[in-house]
């Protein structure tokens, strides 16, 4: 009994490694947990297809958007196959914040298993085209004097644009009215239509509005210009000094997938980061980078900890919750 035992343990176990050396052996699944057009989209589809000629295999993008990107993380935390092929990517708002504003099912560091870290960036100040402020300065004095009046697009409850937009108003002591979107990308169709006044938003889904003046940019939520929009000037250079946000996208995959699946995984993000082509696509987009020392698995495990610890007490504290 003993040997047959062992026997079908070593049998289990050439199995398992043989699944892991042929993955992937068919097209992998990246799902976006926000709707198509904001950031977290277009540096899905742009990961995607960097990672295709890594994993030897299509990449594939699936939208599952709903309760500002939660729906789409629980769906891929209760994977019932987790082999590699359904990937989650995800942000400071799906990844971090959902779990204050959220009385989530599953657990965001326990549920999940870490592959990677993308990128970060800082957002941009923007307004719609017809406010009738050209600075910071002037749009704060506006907002001050129509209070409550002036309306803030979101990609959801909790949200990056929306903790930020909260931190925005609490900073100028202004009060606004927030409209949640099912994602950033909804959002600035209705900025661009005049329907909304204002986002906090990234260069990825604002930036080429901006840049063929539909849209108005006041200042970037960091402390130095961002290469991909250098006209628009930080908020220490606008008025607005210390108000610096910065948000930032990795790779999960369902708890239980082996390791040896997250390496291979792991290997064709980091190897389509660095690729030349793809860098400056992303930097084209205001990402930046994280050092090569925060590119493991573990790395994103210990930062996303971190980011809880930091930011649950304060999204808790400005009473950001989901009713």
């Amino acid at each position: 009994m003993k040997r047959l035992i062992a026997g079908l343990v070593m049998a289990l176990a050439v199995v398992a490694g043989a699944q892991a050396q042929s993955f992937p052996s068919r097209p992998v699944t990246i799902l976006v947990p926000l709707a198509p057009g904001g950031s977290t989209d277009t540096i899905g589809r742009i990961i995607a297809e960097a990672m295709r000629p890594y994993l030897g295999q299509p990449v594939i993008v699936e939208n599952s958007p709903g309760a500002g990107g939660s729906s789409g993380v629980i769906r891929v935390a209760r994977n019932t196959t987790p082999d590699g092929y359904t990937v989650q990517i995800g942000q400071w708002g799906t990844n971090v914040a959902s779990g204050a504003v959220y009385d989530l099912p599953i657990d965001l560091l326990t549920d999940l298993e870490p592959v990677g870290l993308i990128s970060t960036q800082p957002f941009m100040i923007v307004g719609r085209k017809a406010l009738p402020a050209n600075s910071l300065q002037e749009f704060i004095a506006w907002i001050r004097a129509n209070p409550g009046k002036v309306t803030v697009g979101t990609a959801g409850i909790g949200s990056p644009g929306h903790v930020s937009g909260v931190f925005f108003q609490n900073k100028i002591g202004a009060q606004m009215t927030f409209v949640p979107y099912r994602s950033a990308g909804p959002a600035s169709q209705d900025l661009l239509a005049g329907n909304i006044d204002m986002m906090m938003d990234t260069a990825a889904t604002s930036g080429p509005h901006v840049r063929a003046g539909l849209l108005k940019a006041f200042a970037m939520s960091s402390n130095k210009r961002s290469l991909a929009m250098p006209d628009v000037p930080t908020v220490d250079e606008a008025g607005l000094p210390g108000f610096y946000f910065y948000f930032w996208h990795a790779l999960w995959v369902p708890k239980g997938t082996p390791k040896d699946v997250i390496a291979k995984l792991n290997d064709a993000l980091v190897k389509a980061v660095a690729d030349p082509a793809t860098h400056k696509r992303l930097t084209d987009i205001g990402q930046e980078f994280f050092p090569a020392d925060m590119s493991s698995p573990e790395a994103l495990a210990k930062y996303q900890k971190a980011e809880i610890e930091k930011w649950w007490p304060v999204i808790k504290a400005a009473g950001i919750k989901a009713q």
